[in-house]
């Protein structure tokens, strides 16, 4: 007996058409690409830097126009060395790490918008964050703190002043300043694959909401180093001159006119360094920056430089190499401090007229 399979009778095959191949691998790579962006966008604290938490909390509490009735914008210094909570009455500290007159002026903005705005602003800068960039794109753009409205604000700014040094500064991946600010704006996922990397994709989401409560907790205090001491040379001590990068000094400017356009009483307060640092200065470096600080108080009614603009205390109260406070120091400075304002929101006369009681005298009266 006989039989014969025609090529009908056979099993139809299971494989894919190249065309449909493609398709259906194109598909899921799209896919893919858009759980990582949904990822990427709605968990930053999954992933990002253990500094995000810190700004997601300022931002927080500018969003909720919890601002105080003193509100302190600056550095990192000021970050760490103000802490709200030993001080009278509502104090919020809005001061971010590497924080310069762009980040302040950004916050001052929105913080004079809401219902109630602060009654006082304590600005606190050091010397090398007027004269050099530092961390605007890294961390300013990168956390969603600073938007595509002010980066093309900035953009403007430079171009008026031809001072390029911040806005032009570090392209990665050769993106321009303006794609690269809209691109953080949306969390595009290839600007973060490297945060992803590190953090194994959700790490740090544990630690990281711990430290969100805990600065929200703080009203916007947090601690960079908390060494038991550090006589590393801060960023002043290698500067061979003062001289104000224009576009910071810009925006340095807008800042104060913005108070003094509202009556705002403002006061530059410097945060201290460690004596190693101090000992590094050169003098001409300290004496340009008082003379800038004292221009802008001379043009200011409002504005008030409470102490020296130079402070240093022992190397022990330091917790790294940028000179931020360990937490003794501190919170010897927040005891300092909170006799100072204590004294200033107290006080009957009118500013400018009359003894004031300066920081200086705060500290030595402990």
């Amino acid at each position: 007996m006989s039989s014969s399979i025609s090529a009908s009778d056979l099993p139809a095959s299971g494989g894919l058409s190249p065309g449909r191949y493609l398709a259906v691998a194109g598909a899921t790579c799209v896919a893919v690409f858009a759980l990582v962006w949904a990822w990427v966008a709605f968990m930053p604290l999954a992933y990002l830097d253990p500094e995000y938490p810190a700004w997601l909390a300022k931002e927080r509490l500018l969003a909720a126009c919890d601002v105080g009735s003193v509100l302190v914008v600056g550095d990192s210094r000021a970050a760490v060395d103000v802490m709200p909570r030993r001080l009278p009455g509502r104090v919020v500290n809005l001061a971010v790490g590497g924080g310069e007159p762009i980040e302040a002026y950004s916050v001052l903005r929105r913080a004079l918008a809401c219902p109630h705005p602060p009654q006082r602003i304590v600005v606190s800068f050091d010397a090398g964050h007027f004269t050099a960039p530092d961390l605007f794109w890294e961390r300013s753009v990168a956390f969603g703190f600073v938007g595509p409205t002010a980066v093309a604000r900035l953009r403007a700014v430079s171009a008026r002043l031809d001072d390029w040094s911040v806005y032009a500064l570090r392209r990665p991946a050769g993106l321009p300043p303006g794609l690269r600010a809209a691109a953080y704006a949306v969390r595009f996922p290839t600007l973060y694959f490297a945060a992803l990397s590190r953090a194994g994709g959700f790490l740090r989401w544990w630690e990281n909401r711990r430290a969100l409560a805990a600065v929200l907790a703080a009203r916007g205090q947090y601690f960079f180093g908390t060494a038991p001491g550090s006589a590393e040379v801060a960023a002043e001590g290698h500067l061979r001159r003062f001289r104000p990068l224009p576009v910071l000094d810009w925006y340095f400017n807008r800042m104060l006119r913005l108070a003094a356009a509202r009556g705002i009483p403002v006061d530059f307060v410097a945060m201290p360094m460690n004596t190693a640092t101090w000992r590094a200065v050169r003098p001409g470096v300290q004496a340009g920056f008082a003379a800038y600080l004292a221009g802008y108080a001379a043009r200011y009614p409002n504005l008030r430089i409470a102490g020296p603009v130079m402070p240093h205390w022992p190397d022990r109260y330091f917790g790294d190499g940028f000179s931020h406070l360990n937490p003794a120091g501190a919170a010897r400075y927040s005891a300092a401090f909170g006799r100072w304002l204590g004294r200033e929101q107290t006080a009957q006369r009118p500013r400018n007229t009359g003894r004031r009681f300066s920081m200086k005298e705060a500290v030595a009266s402990r």
